[in-house]
């Protein structure tokens, strides 16, 4: 998300334009916690993880209350435009900001989960990857010293992105997402069969709608004795330093979102079509949901028989 800052303030500047930023989401808008964003306010940010205006959540936006309210701080703050960073809460609220008072806004998809319609690829999403494949590399080293069966449960309460690409690159036995039904007793079978033909050691990647890491391991050691571990990525899949993607993608984005609300447009959301730069509506972009690559499904299937 700094690096998406950096673009967005950059690219403002440079068409002559004052940058406002607000601290805190939507909460510091209502609350005003705003400041002036110069060139060198965003200087060596951009191999920073996390975001220097820092987040929150806003109950009280979501009332149309707490929304009149941080219309009456925008105006008082002679902003003109607003470009919201953020995944699907933040970009609604957006949404609402324009449908309620036609205020001009802009939208930047961030969420490590990959989730957001109209783009590939979301802002977070190949760190969060990158970080669940280093782990994953360095567990499947103590399994096979250990021969163990390890799981390894990685984010993604609705979807399984992270779970599929991860598990991919990983070169899991499995992977268990959420929007595809599974059967622990088929995947105990198969570590059984594996083991027959001399597989000590295996690792299971779980999204952490899809099941919890610890029911998991105990199933497996309950039937099939294996010696069985699990690990829970959690929150150390959001932060540190981006990747080159992330970072490239997000001054692209960023750069983007800016030029098209200085040249007039709203209500979209800056995204990627493979190399190509494009903008949706909101309106469509809220409305639809990514789906899994049934491809990727099926390699996954494949690589781990």
């Amino acid at each position: 998300m700094n690096a998406a800052i950096r673009a967005v303030v950059r690219a403002a500047l440079h068409r002559g334009a004052e940058v406002i930023g607000f601290s805190h989401g939507w909460e510091g808008v209502i609350n005003d916690e705003s400041q002036l964003m110069e060139s060198k306010t965003v200087g060596g940010i951009i191999d920073r993880g996390g975001t220097i205006l820092r987040s929150a959540r806003s109950a009280e936006f979501r009332t149309p209350e707490g929304r009149v309210k941080a219309l009456g701080v925008l105006k008082k703050n002679e902003i003109d435009g607003l470009v919201v960073i953020g995944g699907d809460g933040s970009l609604t609220g957006a949404l609402k900001l324009q449908e309620e008072f036609d205020f001009p806004v802009m939208g930047v998809p961030g969420s490590i989960d990959n989730d957001i319609s109209g783009t590939d690829y979301s802002i977070g999403f190949d760190t969060a990857v990158n970080i669940s494949v280093e782990a994953i590399d360095r567990v499947r080293d103590t399994a096979y010293s250990h021969e163990r069966v390890f799981v390894i449960e990685v984010m993604g309460r609705r979807n399984g992105f992270i779970a599929i690409e991860s598990g991919l690159a990983g070169g899991a036995e499995a992977i268990l997402i959420p929007e595809v039904p599974y059967s622990l007793l088929d995947i105990t079978n198969n570590l059984r069969h594996a083991a027959e033909k001399g597989k000590r050691s295996s690792i299971i990647i779980v999204a952490e709608g899809a099941a919890r890491a610890s029911d998991v391991k105990l199933f497996i050691e309950k039937n099939t004795g294996f010696d069985t571990r699990y690990l829970v990525l959690g929150h150390l899949q959001r932060g540190g330093s981006p990747t080159v993607f992330d970072r490239v993608l997000a001054l692209r984005l960023g750069a983007l979102a800016t030029n098209r609300l200085l040249s007039g447009f709203k209500g979209e959301m800056a995204g990627v079509d493979g190399s190509k730069l494009v903008s949706h509506p909101l309106t469509y972009v809220l409305s639809t949901e990514r789906a899994i690559d049934p491809e990727k499904l099926l390699l996954a299937e494949v690589m781990s028989s």
